[in-house]
């Protein structure tokens, strides 16, 4: 089972995305690699807290972080935390080039979900690569 969990400015972004991916087109993967839809609350986190306990938190209960993309080079950043603390078997972060694209443009949302599917069924080959960009 797979877990994926939505950062905090993107939580709208991706229920909707994550409703398509439910959706008829898409279910037979989503039902396939058995997928959870989590919140923070899921997980003992505050919308609030630090990209690094978010990454830490996301690492210890083996969860997908879905992020926008965004920079922010802050010593506790999500940026700086994946350069010190991920390993070979830390699990990426998935990064939206456009996330607002997600709540207009479903062509845009159906390449993301491919992409993503893709990375998930091969989530073990992929381990250590820090960050990838959907789509």
């Amino acid at each position: 089972m797979t877990a994926l969990l939505a950062d905090a400015n993107i939580q709208g972004h991706i229920a909707r995305l994550v409703a398509r991916m439910q959706g008829e087109t898409w279910r037979e993967f989503w039902d396939h690699l058995e997928l959870r839809y989590l919140t923070f609350a899921d997980i003992g986190l505050d919308p609030a807290d630090k990209d690094s306990l978010v990454w830490q938190r996301c690492q210890e209960y083996g969860v997908i972080l879905l992020t926008n993309n965004r920079r922010k080079d802050a010593v506790d950043s999500l940026e700086a935390t994946i350069r010190e603390q991920s390993t070979s078997e830390s699990l990426p972060v998935f990064t939206i080039g456009d996330a607002d694209n997600l709540l207009t443009d479903d062509e845009y949302a159906d390449r993301v979900i491919d992409r993503l599917f893709r990375y998930l069924f091969e989530i073990d080959n992929i381990r250590g690569t820090g960050r990838l960009y959907l789509p």
